[in-house]
């Protein structure tokens, strides 16, 4: 039997309509769920769920982009219709099968998961595409990070995967009290009113933290591994490059892109950002703080 859920993330509410197959997989949605019926005006977008014995093809679609960076990462082939409708098959690894599709509207708003068994794999990484789609317009940036709340105030460790984003976080959690993970992998940024304000998500990568809490962004840090702990502020194209490297979106998708370039500046415009050449120790969360 089919139900809908809302969920709210960052402000921003969504409805997944599925069967018990897949809600019994979305645990870590429960700190953002709402009681609320919502009506279509006040979601952002919808999700409908379906198995399927056969994926949708690529019959009235064009290929466009195959994202693959990394042997270890999801393998994303994005396809277009004539219409301006979305296709997008997403394999688990580079080298992998395709085990679902997401077929979404030319706005991003309405959407359908096709996958022949239901798997959380598959449900996280598209409302992850969707979401990161369809607020780009609206001041938001779904990032890879992770970020420590310290005197309801957050830090947020950028850098490629392997640097050592999620080891840092834990050594401000072994120094400081009084701090605490709010993400591990995907939260949320949003700027309003000259303010950056960092959201917990549903989505935290490996480390299962699914917090409903969000807090003003006092710092961003680049990090580096390297043989001793050395903080500088980043220039602007630095900070800009940081920024770019980190946040989620398609360069195909133009219009989404712009959105996101735009608040990119805003973000390395209002919030103090450091390079941190870091050790793997306690030492370098000393050296952060003190930025």
């Amino acid at each position: 039997m089919e139900t809908s859920r809302y969920y709210r993330v960052a402000g921003h509410s969504f409805c997944v309509k599925a069967d018990t197959a897949w809600l019994d997989k979305m645990n870590n949605y429960a700190p953002f769920a709402t009681e609320c019926k919502m009506q279509n005006a006040e979601l952002c977008f919808s999700l409908n769920s379906e198995l399927t014995n056969s994926l949708p093809t690529l019959d009235g679609y064009k290929l466009l982009f195959v994202d693959s960076s990394d042997d270890d990462m999801p393998r994303l082939e994005v396809s277009q219709s004539e219409q301006g409708d979305w296709l997008i098959a997403m394999a688990m690894f580079r080298h992998s099968e395709v085990m679902a599709c997401l077929q979404l509207s030319a706005d991003f708003k309405n959407a359908t998961l096709y996958a022949t068994t239901p798997n959380k794999w598959a449900i996280d990484n598209a409302l992850m595409l969707q979401y990161a789609f369809v607020t780009a317009s609206l001041g938001t940036l779904e990032m890879h990070a992770a970020v420590v709340k310290k005197d309801d105030k957050a830090y947020i460790f950028l850098g490629k995967s392997g640097t050592g984003k999620s080891t840092h976080a834990r050594q401000w959690l072994k120094v400081f009290a009084d701090a605490q993970l709010l993400n591990d992998d995907n939260p949320i940024l949003r700027v309003a009113d000259n303010q950056v304000t960092v959201y917990g998500s549903p989505w935290s990568g490996k480390t299962p933290c699914y917090k409903n809490d969000s807090a003003s962004v006092e710092a961003i840090y680049l990090l580096h591994q390297a043989p001793k702990n050395v903080l500088r502020p980043l220039t602007m194209p630095e900070a800009y490059a940081a920024m770019l490297m980190s946040v989620s979106g398609m360069k195909i998708m133009k219009n989404t892109m712009d959105n996101l370039y735009e608040t990119i500046v805003q973000v390395i415009q209002t919030a103090k950002m450091y390079y941190l050449d870091c050790l793997p120790n306690e030492d370098a969360a000393c050296v952060a703080a003190k930025g």
